[in-house]
């Protein structure tokens, strides 16, 4: 059984969500698919679970 890396960061800039992975590698992903982290304040940005199962904001309803 083969598993995922798991997501070890999550950082934004203007235009970008970066998640930085266990194993070394960093995705870039444009904020545009998703609204609403797009539209989400800093700090609710900044509040993102971590899981093996992939990233979750409890106050933006977003998961990912």
């Amino acid at each position: 059984m083969t598993t995922s890396p798991r997501p070890i960061g999550v950082d934004f800039d203007d235009d970008q969500m970066w998640v930085r992975l266990e194993d070394g590698r960093t995705l870039g992903v444009p904020l545009a698919w998703f609204p609403r982290l797009l539209h989400g304040s800093p700090d609710d940005r900044r509040a993102v679970e971590l899981s093996p199962s992939g990233l979750h904001w409890d106050a933006l309803d977003e998961g990912i």
